[in-house]
């Protein structure tokens, strides 16, 4: 008889590469994980690693178990959620990430909304980049990931997911006081031609947003400054180190010698939740996702 706990560990390996993240992401100890994988070694009578280079590889027998137990675990959530549905009660643990401004601007909503209605309930919250979250949702490492895209860039959602619209995001451009522009009503994002850009990190969904979007308009962005943070991009443009993308959700004060305008053709993030379509009956995430829907709107009715 298979392990359960062992083919979680075999399915964690597979997902996350290594021993140590695998260890990470089951919050145990890599020692741990060694442990468990040796014991179903024995237990299947095959070898399921091999050693490359420091680290470890699933042979063709562990990638086979591991394709199993992939299917085995989300039967497994299947199973709960219908077990949780049927029993109706919101309890246990929920997990959720958004990406920054969203958990500033949302999870403090959901957060209380969920300890007042559903006070059995356990909340962790992170903060995670779109991308990351949509990762740990299909590892299972967080229950569910509040993400975005934008009008002109989607942001692809993997098969075996669901998601719910949350609102949408209008952003101004942010400049200093004394730009040209700063006194305008609305801007054509065209006039930045020759000004530089404060933007996200390299690599991140909303730094390649921005420059296919200024591409598409004409403009090759010159982008001196890289800051992950909202209010360090403000504090860059009140500097006068050049102009940048200001979301309104979560935003927060705007420093003294920054100027908010908007755009004349609308910059719009899409936010939205997602969550693995396998534990959509979990009342867990139907508590927690009308939590966020809540949320939303009370920003958008304020």
């Amino acid at each position: 008889m298979l392990n359960l706990e062992r083919l979680r560990t075999l399915d964690a390996l597979a997902r996350h590469g290594s021993v140590s993240k695998a260890a990470d992401g089951l919050h145990v100890t890599s020692s741990a994980v060694s442990q468990q994988l040796a014991k179903l070694e024995r237990e299947v009578g095959q070898q399921l690693l091999a050693k490359s280079g420091r680290g470890v590889r699933l042979t063709d027998a562990g990638q086979l178990l591991a394709d199993h137990a992939a299917r085995i675990l989300s039967h497994v959530e299947s199973a709960q959620a219908d077990i949780e549905a049927q029993r109706g009660q919101v309890v246990g643990e929920v997990r959720v990430g958004a990406f920054p401004t969203a958990a500033r601007g949302l999870f403090p909503g959901m957060v209380q909304a969920l300890l007042a209605g559903h006070p059995e309930l356990r909340v962790r919250t992170q903060e995670l980049e779109p991308e990351q979250g949509i990762h740990r949702v299909i590892r299972g490492d967080c229950d569910l990931a509040v993400v975005l895209d934008w009008t002109n860039k989607r942001l692809p959602v993997p098969a075996g997911l669901a998601q719910a619209h949350l609102l949408d995001d209008a952003a101004d451009v942010a400049m200093p006081v004394d730009h040209p522009l700063a006194g305008r009503d609305e801007v054509d994002l065209e006039e930045f031609a020759d000004d530089d850009w404060v933007s996200w990190p390299e690599g991140e969904f909303c730094h390649e947003w921005l420059t296919f979007t200024l591409r598409s308009r004409g403009i090759e962005p010159r982008i001196p400054h890289l800051a992950a943070e909202h209010h360090t991009q403000l504090a860059l443009i009140a500097a006068g180190c050049g102009v940048c993308v200001a979301p309104r959700l979560g935003r927060g004060p705007v420093p003294d010698g920054v100027a908010l305008v908007p755009v004349r053709r609308g910059m719009r993030r899409h936010v939205y939740a997602v969550w693995r379509a396998d534990a959509d009956r979990r009342p867990s995430i139907r508590a927690t996702l009308a939590a966020l829907t809540g949320a939303a709107r009370a920003l958008e009715e304020a």
